[in-house]
């Protein structure tokens, strides 16, 4: 059974004009797609043919001989948890679970948003910002290139991606304003509660 490019919640053109159709379709079709059809190429007639991304993910992530399966496997987990991430008409301020954990553990809402917004502007070069939880305690992070905080023993529950392909299109070099309109637009808390159960 090979690992399939999961179906996207929404039109290609539905999170505009924050995230373009044009985006999408290059970091959707050509990047992700890309990176499911390495990790499958890799894994084929392998002991990790068959098994799911998460297991593959962890299983190589400490291992350097297993370096270009990780990176492959890693930014297809990343990429398909992204995409659940977002949500036409979303962002703003949370409710439910994950507001209270937010006031809990990272000083309120706008505390939480200058510093995600800090881990994805000085993440240098490509990688990924989150919001992740371990020991019933929530950490915003940064991850370079294809890692992810899952090999750490957290659970992630947001990211966002802040390799150039995720943004140039639409915002050139203006890495800082996609962040804003992620948080303000398009963060789906309902996934993100729905991590948290």
């Amino acid at each position: 059974m090979s690992i399939k490019l999961p179906e996207l919640q929404f039109e290609k053109n539905a999170l505009e004009p924050y995230i373009s159709a044009k985006t999408l379709e290059f970091h959707y079709g050509k990047h992700h797609q890309g990176y499911i059809d390495k990790t499958n190429q890799a894994i084929k007639g392998t002991d990790m043919e068959g098994h799911d991304l998460k297991m593959i993910v962890n299983e190589t992530s400490l291992n350097p001989d297993q370096k270009e399966l990780f990176n492959n496997a890693a930014q297809a987990w990343n990429h398909s948890f992204f995409w659940e991430c977002l949500k036409p008409g979303g962002g703003g301020n949370p409710s439910g679970k994950i507001a209270e954990r937010i006031n809990a553990d990272l000083g309120g809402f706008d505390q939480f948003a200058e510093n995600f917004k800090k881990a994805g502007t000085t993440q240098f070069g490509s990688g990924w910002a989150w919001l992740a939880h371990k020991d019933g305690k929530l950490s915003v992070l940064q991850s370079a290139n294809a890692a992810n905080p899952l090999a750490e023993g957290y659970q992630p529950l947001l990211v966002v991606d802040v390799w150039e392909h995720a943004y140039y299109l639409d915002y050139q070099n203006r890495r800082a304003d996609f962040l804003q309109n992620f948080i303000d637009h398009l963060i789906n808390w309902d996934f993100v509660n729905e991590q948290l159960d």
